[in-house]
């Protein structure tokens, strides 16, 4: 090994390549190694930074996208009313299949599409908060489709009844 005093470089032997630091920069850091045979940077924190960086970028889109309310139609909500025949308390999102019955006496099952668990604890919900044969009073977000589906939320949301589904 070759060494100097801290302001100039120093070598080390690795093998038959020779690696030095850069002379000290003002503020007395070293800087990057250099190998001497092609005078190529060792930027391997560099490098990985970077690619920690690009995967936080590419990531950063999903998250996005996951959260984007496009497909429903915010400027219309319309009012269920329906039986509860599911009420599934899952991550990401919550959902209600609500059983409606039409005017002409057919039924349609909406899945409609809620809140984190988590936003709902926060509400005072939990997973047996609403269950099978629940009758219930619903103003949604309806599909730009026309699907039976929407997004629904629990400050909208009270039994057939009018009772609040959830008192603080």
């Amino acid at each position: 090994m070759a060494w100097s005093n801290g302001r100039a470089a120093y070598g080390v032997n690795r093998g038959n390549v020779i690696a030095t630091r850069l002379p000290a920069t003002e503020g007395g850091h070293l800087g990057p190694m250099v190998n001497q045979q092609t005078g190529e940077l060792h930027m391997r924190r560099f490098g990985m930074a970077m690619l920690a960086s690009a995967a936080l970028v590419v990531s950063g889109g999903a998250v996005l996208a996951h959260h984007s309310f496009a497909m429903f139609d915010q400027e219309h909500p319309m009012e269920l009313k329906g039986t509860v025949t599911e009420f599934k308390f899952t991550s990401p999102h919550t959902f209600v299949l609500l059983e409606v019955k039409g005017a002409d006496g057919s039924s349609t099952v909406w899945n409609l599409e809620g809140a984190s668990p988590s936003a709902l604890v926060r509400e005072g919900w939990s997973s047996k908060t609403l269950k099978a044969g629940d009758e219930l009073k619903m103003t949604i977000d309806p599909l730009r489709s026309g699907a039976p589906g929407g997004a629904w939320s629990e400050k909208k949301t009270q039994f057939g009844s009018g009772q609040p589904i959830v008192t603080h």
